[in-house]
């Protein structure tokens, strides 16, 4: 990086601000690799995140504002706070954390300690929504706010899906109000994140493995139908219903 920075053009005009879309580029290449479960692919993205990692790092300590040792330093510090029941004195701070859920209450309790106004106020702005309706639930719950049993959690599921149908005329389909019915879809999937929160599901994970293996049955759909001198948008329902079966029984999800 230091060669870099001195001899590639590029390379040394980039700062922190260009650098931020390509990180997130490559954390979601990341993740693709690791939903395939493509380990070499895996390696790869890793290499290319940590390549980014430094390079933050590299242009900090250009204006002495850090270094890659006190970036380490930092995240070796703050797992050692965080982890009182490993780190602390047995004696003079008795922190218990047996489990994982008392693991994730101290957790949020400490950074509470450290200067953080709310639970959630560790929540990035920019999350994609779903992901942060995750991550505020499992917050909130850090703090004791949640859910006693699943079962309360389905009942609330079905009250948000009635709440949300009631906002559409039963006859024709027609959305009475839209600003109204999109809160009400909103309500209802928060409670969705909940349950598969409850049942140890992830609900981004199960969305972008459906939406992958949509993307892989609709393209077979299209070469098939190509193959046979179809084109989609000529062909009916009932005929892109024969191919679209063929893909589920054919397709790899």
């Amino acid at each position: 990086m230091d060669d870099l920075r001195e001899k590639c053009p590029w390379d040394r005009k980039q700062t922190l601000e260009s650098l931020r879309h390509l990180t997130i580029e490559e954390t979601y290449e990341l993740s693709d690799a690791i939903l395939e479960n493509d380990l070499p692919e895996v390696k790869k993205e890793l290499g290319d995140l940590l390549l980014h990692m430094v390079f933050y790092a590299k242009i900090g300590s250009e204006t002495n504002a850090f270094d890659i040792a006190d970036v380490l330093n930092g995240i070796c510090d703050k797992l050692i706070s965080r982890h009182p029941h490993i780190y602390g004195d047995a004696e003079g701070n008795p922190v218990v954390a047996d489990t994982e859920e008392k693991v994730k209450q101290n957790w949020e309790q400490l950074k509470l300690k450290e200067g953080n106004r709310s639970v959630l106020s560790g929540v990035p702005q920019s999350l994609p929504a779903l992901v942060k309706a995750m991550r505020i639930q499992e917050k909130a719950r850090g703090a004791g706010f949640d859910w006693d049993e699943k079962s309360q959690v389905w009942e609330k599921v079905e009250e948000e899906m009635q709440e949300f149908k009631a906002h559409f005329n039963a006859e024709t389909d027609a959305v009475l109000d839209q600003k109204e019915a999109e809160a009400e879809f909103g309500d209802l999937l928060f409670s969705l994140v909940n349950y598969a929160r409850f049942v140890d599901l992830n609900p981004e994970t199960a969305l972008e493995r459906t939406n992958k293996k949509f993307i892989k049955r609709f393209q077979f759909m299209e070469e098939h139908a190509k193959a046979d001198g179809k084109v989609l948008h000529e062909m009916t329902l009932p005929e892109m219903d024969a191919y679209w079966n063929r893909a589920k029984t054919e397709v790899r999800p």
